[in-house]
Parts: structure tokens; C-alpha cells; sequence
């Protein structure tokens, strides 16, 4: 049976600090047409600027998902996104007049009551999902993280924590269908460490926090005068307790509230892939890098799967975006290594190029003298060279630029390019160009087949005078 996607049926209101910031935010949670998806919008900025929510825009994950897009941004978007994704709404836009979400007492059950309260509508559309096809993992051996989505029919989440806490110890969570995040879930605070205190603040981060919106876990017991000292950092003196263990005697929501609390955190970044999700998750030791890095690693497969559904069409008669004079205008290469011919589509995200391979071609000389066969390094490379005019068309005074290889991966050959063949290059961006380095996804195609594909780093250099 079908599902339909769904929004929120009318508007709703929050207002909070945030938890690094410290400034007031005001929070509104508005209906959004089918296929829009997860956007913050920053009413405060010129133009109020729009940021997608989707993981290639993940600028930062150092004390909680900060998103970028353009020269606008927004942190702490996690606890939002769990909610929106836990209550199963498929678009909203989230507005803020603020650099930051609200803390909300340090979990999303603020968010979560809210958005319930506003009552969901269904739109016509079908809900589109991301289905798990295989194993798709990240891993960070030297810290011990693990994250690995498993194929399934329905999302569920598993996730252990060890901080190497005798308070905490190894804690388990477990979300086995999504129609238990409200109750099992959404409640579950944000928690740190006694000892991360004073270094945060000092960092100019959690001016937003107090005992009201996280779990303050004390190794070990303290003099007084050191407790005194940083409740005085954050205007809440009086706390008298200096056993270990949970600094403000709050009691516990669950007996393993930090490890839901994690959970939380990746059903907030995985909310980044852009749909909902059909898979198992059995999380290690997660934290918002390895969550957005899995999310990032899934859009990938994403945009792999529906490329390959979509290949490029070409019509000889129709005029090129770029001919051959404009590519040598834009690249350095010359004969006999310059393998694009000609470019017959092009936007922000996407270009498409010719190669048209002849006998005459150098390389069959020796490769191989009786059995001719574009190598297959030159098709990387041509691939490349694709993928140069892709980004040389987003800077000013292409020219005055280079790009270089910095690594390939998971690159397959599918089959021969011989004389005579026509092959259709085709480019796409996995990440946006940041600090000079970009990702990118390509493929090669003769007659409708799929000849080579790989995904491609590059750094773009400005070229000394």
C-alpha cells in the first residue's frame, strides 16, 4: 500500500536560546508543498537566504550540524530535524531569525509537541524513499566508530556509546520502528561532561546552556569551590552535590538516556539524506561527523542510482554549449591529450561531454596493434577533463586556473571503447567546491551503455603568473 507524503497543517511558534550561542531565537515551523523537502530560512539576513537541508551542505559537525549554503548558515539543526523526521513529515520550512536552533530543554520533545499540535495534512504525491540496497558503511578505526546501514523494509536504529565512563559505561539504544520515536525517543537530553565545562565556555560555546537543557555527568566527586566557579560561569548558584555522577540530581528519563540521546542525534542527521529511509543503522560509538559522513556516503548512492537511470541524450545537429575552441580557451591540454571534443550540456551541478574516438587516435599504435582499445586511463581522464569545464565554469577568469587529481574511487570498467565508438561523458557534483577541493561522480557512456563510472577529487589551483 502507498503512502503519501505529508506537511504540517498550519504554522506553528517556538522561542529559545540557543545552546552555543546564547541568543534568542524564534522558531516557526511552516507548511511546505509535496517533493520540498527539509529548509531553514534565515528571516534575519538580507534576501532571507534559504539552506537546503541535505548532507552535502554540512559545513561543520563540531559540537552539533551546522548547514551552509551560499554565505548563509545555520547550526544545531539536529533536534529539529529528528523531530520533523520522527513524526514522519516530509516537507516543512523552518524558519529562523537567528544563527542557531533553540536548545528546548536539550532534546526534541519541544519540537515534536509542537509540531503535533499543528496537525499534519497529506499531500497527493507519493512518499519517496530511500531504500537500502546494500550494506553502505562508515568508519573511523583510530576512534572506534562504526556506522553501517543494513538493507531492510522499515528504518530502525541500534547504537552503543562507550565513553570510557564508569558513570555511563556502555550504554544501549535501540529504535526498532519509527512510530516509537515520540515516546521512546524525542525526550532524551543532551548530556556532557563536568570536565568539558569551563574548555567549552571558554571556546565561546554553550552560553545557551544550563541545567534545565543538559545532563552534566561528574567523573569523579569535586571540591565544592570548583562546583561554585562553574555554576557561576552560568548564573546558577546553589548546587551543592559534588558526588559523581549526574551533577543537577536530575533524575534520569530513561536509565539510558545519553545512549537515546545519541540515537536522537542520527535520526536528526540522517534527516540530511533528503528522504525517508528503508534500512537497519547499528551505530558505534556515533557523533554528528560520522552521522553526517554516512549521510553524505547514502546521498552519493543516490545520485549514483537515479544517474544511471538518466543517460544523457545526444543530438549531433544541435549546437554545443561549448566547441572545441571554447574548451581550449578553458583547459591547458592540447593534442594529443586534450579527449573532449566538444560539451552539449551544462548547469551548476552537471556537464555533459563528446569524445569521439577515430583509428587515427595515437594511442591504438600500441594499444594495441591488432586489437585497437581506448586505455582505460585515458577515459578517466577524459572524464576529467569533463569535469575541469564543470568547475572552471562556476569561478571567474577560468584561465587563470588548474585542477588536479587528488584521488579516485571505486572506479569500474564495464566494457571496451574501440574505434568508431561515439562516448558521452557526463560529470556530476557529489559535494560543492569548497576551500579548492571537489567531489565529483562520473560516468561514460557508448550507445546507451554504461562504459566506465568512478567517483573523482580534484583541487582547483590558481595558476602562478
Amino acid at each position: 500500500m502507498s503512502e503519501k507524503q505529508r506537511t504540517l497543517a498550519k504554522e506553528v511558534t517556538l522561542s529559545g536560546k540557543g545552546l552555543h550561542s546564547g541568543v534568542n531565537v524564534t522558531i516557526t515551523f511552516k507548511p511546505a508543498p509535496a517533493n520540498h523537502g527539509y529548509k531553514f530560512c534565515r528571516t534575519d539576513l538580507p534576501d532571507k537566504p534559504v539552506i537546503d537541508a541535505l548532507a552535502e551542505n554540512v559545513s561543520d559537525t563540531s559540537r552539533g550540524t551546522t548547514l551552509l549554503q551560499g554565505n548563509a548558515s545555520v547550526s544545531t539543526v539536529e533536534h529539529v530535524l529528528a523531530a520533523l523526521h520522527g513524526l514522519q513529515v516530509d516537507n516543512a520550512l523552518i524558519e529562523l531569525n537567528g544563527p542557531e536552533a533553540p536548545i528546548m530543554g536539550g532534546g526534541a520533545w519541544a519540537f515534536t509537541k509542537a509540531i503535533k499540535e499543528a496537525g499534519f495534512i497529506e499531500h497527493k504525491e507519493e512518499r519517496n524513499y530511500f531504500v537500502v540496497k546494500q550494506k553502505i558503511a562508515f568508519s573511523d578505526e583510530e576512534h572506534g566508530v562504526d556506522l553501517i546501514i543494513y538493507p531492510d523494509d522499515h528504518l530502525s536504529i541500534n547504537v552503543l556509546i562507550d565513553y570510557n565512563s564508569r558513570i555511563l559505561g556502555n550504554q544501549y539504544a535501540i529504535l526498532d520502528s519509527i512510530n516509537d520515536f515520540e515516546e521512546e525517543i524525542a525526550r532524551s537530553r543532551t548530556f556532557v561532561f563536568f570536565h568539558e565545562l569551563e574548555p567549552l565556555y571558554n571556546m565561546g560555546l554553550i552560553r545557551g546552556g544550563d541545567l534545565d537543557n543538559a545532563i552534566v555527568i561528574m567523573e569523579k566527586e569535586v571540591d565544592q569551590s570548583e562546583i561554585d566557579r562553574i555554576a557561576k560561569l552560568f548564573n546558577r548558584p546553589g548546587i551543592n552535590s559534588h558526588k559523581a555522577g549526574i551533577l543537577n540530581n536530575t533524575e534520569l528519563r530513561y536509565p539510558n538516556e545519553p545512549a537515546r540521546h545519541k540515537l536522537l542525534d542520527i535520526m536528526g542527521d540522517l534527516a540530511l539524506v533528503g528522504h525517508p529511509i528503508k534500512g537497519k543503522v547499528v551505530a558505534t560509538r556515533p557523533g554528528h561527523y560520522a552521522n553526517t559522513r554516512l549521510a553524505k556516503i547514502m546521498r552519493q548512492e543516490m545520485k549514483k542510482a537515479l544517474s544511471k537511470r538518466n543517460i544523457p541524450a545526444y543530438d549531433p545537429s544541435q549546437p554545443p554549449v561549448y566547441t572545441i575552441e571554447d574548451i581550449k580557451k578553458r583547459l591547458p591540454h592540447r593534442q594529443p591529450f586534450l579527449l573532449v571534443d566538444k560539451i552539449i550540456s551544462l548547469d551548476e551541478n552537471t556537464v555533459v561531454g563528446i569524445k569521439n574516438v577515430t583509428y587515427n587516435e595515437p594511442f591504438f599504435q600500441g594499444h594495441f596493434p591488432n586489437e585497437p582499445v581506448m586505455p582505460g586511463v585515458l577515459l578517466v581522464e577524459a572524464l576529467a577533463q569533463t569535469g575541469g569545464l564543470l568547475i572552471l565554469s562556476n569561478v571567474e577568469e577560468p584561465e587563470t586556473y588548474s585542477t588536479y587529481f587528488l584521488k579516485i574511487d571505486k572506479l569500474k570498467f564495464k566494457q571496451k571503447v574501440v574505434p568508431g565508438d561515439t562516448v558521452i561523458l557526463k560529470m556530476e557534483l557529489i559535494e560543492p567546491l569548497r576551500r579548492g577541493i571537489v567531489s565529483m561522480y562520473g560516468q561514460a557512456f557508448v550507445d546507451n551503455k554504461l562504459v566506465v563510472e568512478g567517483e573523482m577529487v580534484a583541487q582547483v589551483i590558481k595558476k602562478n603568473k
